[in-house]
């Protein structure tokens, strides 16, 4: 693995990822170190075990302070998230975090009850990301080759949230890498 990558990382996720994740009684770290645990008990790819683990890397790296949601601004961390791991992956880890707001906002409108299990900071920024999706969105989004991924990160990410989990920590998940690296 590249001592660079492995050192950028080191220096978002366990450098600045200590605030609070949104409402709830996680940090960052631990939302993250969640999200790829729950994909690698459920035995997704590589690419998606990375990909749940960086999913919010946007949140990490953009210039607006702590909790912009908070003070209705969205901080678009999705895009920002998938711009900055595009560089050194692939489309399999890029592309499902570029999508998990766009599945949350797919889940929303196709599941009755998945809006009920969104925590109160879920709740507020869907509305900043757009709400519900139209039918054409959903359409749209059901055509995306990554699509499913990203649908399968949304539900990591909805269930890492619990201040009592335990987890491997970040140096397990960063084994992934090399297989899901741009060469």
């Amino acid at each position: 693995m590249s001592a660079s990558l492995r050192h950028d990382l080191l220096d978002i996720f366990v450098g600045r990822a200590t605030r609070r994740y949104g409402l709830s009684n996680v940090n960052q770290l631990q939302h993250a170190l969640q999200a790829a645990t729950l994909a690698e008990a459920d035995g997704a790819s590589p690419a998606t075990v990375l990909a749940s683990l960086l999913h919010d890397i946007g949140h990490m790296i953009h210039g607006l302070g702590d909790n912009p949601a908070g003070r209705g601004v969205d901080d678009v961390h999705e895009e920002l998230g998938a711009r900055w791991l595009a560089q050194h992956f692939g489309p399999e880890v890029s592309e499902p975090v570029r999508l998990h707001v766009a599945a949350k906002r797919y889940l929303c409108a196709v599941e009755s009850d998945y809006f009920g299990k969104l925590a109160s900071d879920s709740v507020r920024s869907l509305q900043l990301q757009g709400g519900l999706m139209s039918a054409n969105e959903v359409e749209a989004f059901q055509r995306h080759p990554q699509q499913a991924e990203a649908v399968r990160l949304r539900r990591y990410d909805e269930a890492a949230k619990d201040p009592r989990a335990t987890t491997p920590d970040f140096d397990h998940f960063l084994r992934h890498i090399e297989a899901c690296r741009i060469q």
